[in-house]
Parts: C-alpha cells; sequence; structure tokens
C-alpha cells in the first residue's frame, strides 16, 4: 500500500469516526469563499478589517464544530457504552 492509499484511508477512517471533521472543514471553507466572493462589496472596510473578519468567522465555525464533536464522542464513550457494558455482566 503507498503512502498516498494510506493517508486517504486514514482521513476516510477519521471521518467516519468523528462525521463533524467533515463539517467543519466544509463550513471553514464556505465561510472564506463567501468572505472572499463579499470582497469586492465591502464598502469603505479596510481589507485588513475584512480579513480579521472573514477569519474569525471561519475559526469560531471550526471551533464550533469540535467542540460538537467533542460532546458527541463524550455521549459516546460514557454514555452510549456504559450500557452496552452493563448488559454482559449482568447475566454473570
Amino acid at each position: 500500500m503507498s503512502a498516498f492509499e494510506e493517508d486517504e484511508s486514514k482521513l476516510v477512517r477519521k471521518c467516519k469516526e468523528n462525521p463533524f471533521v467533515p463539517v467543519g472543514m466544509a463550513g471553514f471553507f464556505g465561510i472564506v469563499a463567501y468572505r472572499l466572493w463579499k470582497l469586492k462589496s465591502r464598502g469603505d472596510t479596510k481589507m485588513s478589517v475584512h480579513l480579521i473578519h472573514m477569519r474569525v468567522a471561519a475559526q469560531g465555525f471550526v471551533v464550533g464544530a469540535m467542540t460538537l464533536g467533542v460532546i458527541y464522542s463524550m455521549y459516546r464513550d460514557f454514555f452510549a457504552k456504559p450500557s452496552e457494558e452493563q448488559s454482559p455482566t449482568q447475566t454473570k
């Protein structure tokens, strides 16, 4: 297996383990594309201020997606699994 195939399967595996990874990536690229498209109609706003707003919006979306991903994995690890683990021990 080549390094490219290994990296590709690792990305797919990570996306399946945590579905918020592709959501965060899509949101980041969507916000950046939208803000770059709106660049021509920014009015008298300085370029640096516009770029800072774009960066803050994109980072905010990614941090929100990461937070939801952590909450989802905590739910899956601590609330969903204990019920699965308790059923075999109850039969003993």
